[in-house]
């Protein structure tokens, strides 16, 4: 089923943050990745940056209370809307499927109110 399929990919690129784990953090990002954060600056991530900061750590001390809230808002055809609310981000993410399956192609996120 295609919801699970995109959940796992979700489920990876979150995980994968938290446990400082570069190949699967590669595996859940479309090469063409754009990742940017709410603010008014929009500034962009790409996949390579996101591989290279998960693989230096950087996003171990974010795993808050664990809560990993994935609600898949739509799904037609070969692309996919995902919200996802953890103890630390808010973030809406977009996934296209190709032939490796399920990938994050964007991302816009902001930290949770009080952070």
């Amino acid at each position: 089923m295609d919801t699970d399929a995109i959940t796992k990919t979700v489920r990876d690129y979150f995980e994968s943050w938290y446990e400082a784990d570069p190949a699967r953090m590669d595996r859940a990002l479309h090469p063409n990745l754009v990742k940017r954060r709410g603010t008014a600056e929009l500034k962009i991530t790409t996949k390579d940056r996101m591989v290279e900061l998960t693989g230096q750590g950087e996003g171990e001390e974010d795993v808050g209370d664990g809560r990993l809230e994935i609600v898949v808002e739509d799904v037609y055809e070969n692309i996919a809307s995902v919200t996802v609310r953890t103890a630390v981000y808010y973030e809406y993410i977009h996934l296209v499927r190709g032939d490796e399956g399920w990938r994050i192609a964007n991302t816009l996120w902001q930290l949770m109110p009080g952070l």
